[in-house]
């Protein structure tokens, strides 16, 4: 098994253990165990559960981060409609986080806590995200696809749409017996968050 391997079967045995025993009911013993690992392996590629911790989220908030960044870029050079790259992002961004349905929710449910490391990245991915997203909206207004700019609520909203299957899958699945991980699921969410955005445009 290659390095890279080795520490995607820890983070993925992390990521699990979290999801179920939470953050701080995990050992650094009981994700070794999981991935079938030495505990000096997840020394050596984190240092430290911490370590191991802030890798996730970093890697997840980057991923996420840049799907949006992109799509922002193409709608400042005008490449295409700020719409129609506002929509494009909000598409990659919810298949991302299907893709990665396991780490979202621990992510996003790691980011309710006051934690010297939210804090942290409250200043730096979530404040990116909010800004890029606020950028799609100036964009639009500049090119006239939007006749008046919607308030910070818009950005606010939009946010928690996006996050809410991922973050509450386990409510989805029992309250209204839907399938968050599945295709059909993502496909008709994102048809009616696309509706719910083409009311400010």
């Amino acid at each position: 098994m290659g390095k890279k391997a080795s520490k995607n079967k820890v983070a993925n045995a992390a990521v699990e253990l979290f999801n179920l025993q939470g953050y701080s009911g995990t050992s650094v013993r009981d994700i070794a165990k999981h991935a079938e690992c030495n505990v000096a392996l997840i020394s050596y590629y984190f240092g430290s559960k911490q370590g191991l911790l802030e890798h996730l989220i970093t890697e997840f908030l980057e991923g996420y981060i840049i799907l949006i960044e992109e799509q922002s870029s193409r709608a400042e050079n005008k490449e295409d409609s700020a719409y129609d790259c506002l929509l494009s992002a909000i598409w990659e961004v919810m298949v991302f986080q299907q893709k990665n349905h396991h780490l979202a929710r621990f992510v996003h449910r790691e980011i309710t806590l006051d934690t010297m490391l939210v804090r942290e990245l409250m200043t730096t991915y979530l404040a990116k995200e909010k800004h890029l997203f606020q950028t799609f909206l100036q964009t639009a207004y500049e090119n006239k696809e939007l006749k008046t700019m919607p308030n910070e609520y818009f950005v606010l909203q939009l946010r928690g749409m996006l996050i809410m299957p991922f973050l509450h899958p386990q409510y989805i699945r029992e309250v209204y017996h839907l399938m968050p991980h599945e295709d059909h699921f993502l496909d008709q969410y994102f048809s009616e968050l696309a509706q719910w955005v083409e009311g400010y445009f």
